[in-house]
């Protein structure tokens, strides 16, 4: 069964930059209501338990480095089909590839500093808001 919530961070290239504001209002644009938010700065330590998934690759300290480098907004997000459609809206994590008016062509500089993070699944999506949010903080 698909769920109709998603994950998202706002990553510290686009929160940096000022973007927050606007990425935020084009999520709710595109029929997303927020259901958790907080703005905080992960250690590396905690960027690095997020990625753990990633700890093989190559590009795995590069990461963890960046997302502890200012701070993030988090954010569960509420619509029908929601992983996917998200993932439509942000666009594809190489900003060059991705389609006009998607968040990662408007606000993104590269593949490693793409603005956003969306969940590429369900599953994904549980984890991911679970890692940042206690039942009291979603509504």
């Amino acid at each position: 069964m698909m769920s109709n919530r998603t994950f998202t961070m706002i990553k510290p290239d686009a929160t940096g930059k000022g973007y927050t504001g606007a990425i935020l209002d084009q999520m709710i644009q595109a029929g997303f209501s927020v259901k958790a938010m907080k703005w905080i700065k992960l250690s590396a330590e905690q960027a690095g338990a997020f990625y753990e998934i990633h700890k093989e690759r190559p590009f795995y300290g590069e990461l963890v480095e960046f997302m502890s480098s200012g701070p993030i907004v988090a954010a569960i997000l509420e619509k029908d089909n929601a992983v996917a459609d998200f993932r439509k809206l942000i666009g594809a994590t190489n900003p060059a590839n991705a389609e006009e008016g998607t968040i990662r062509k408007k606000y993104a500089a590269s593949v490693g500093e793409n603005a956003v993070h969306g969940s590429d699944s369900d599953e994904n999506a549980v984890i991911e808001g679970n890692f940042f949010f206690s039942g009291l903080e979603r509504f």
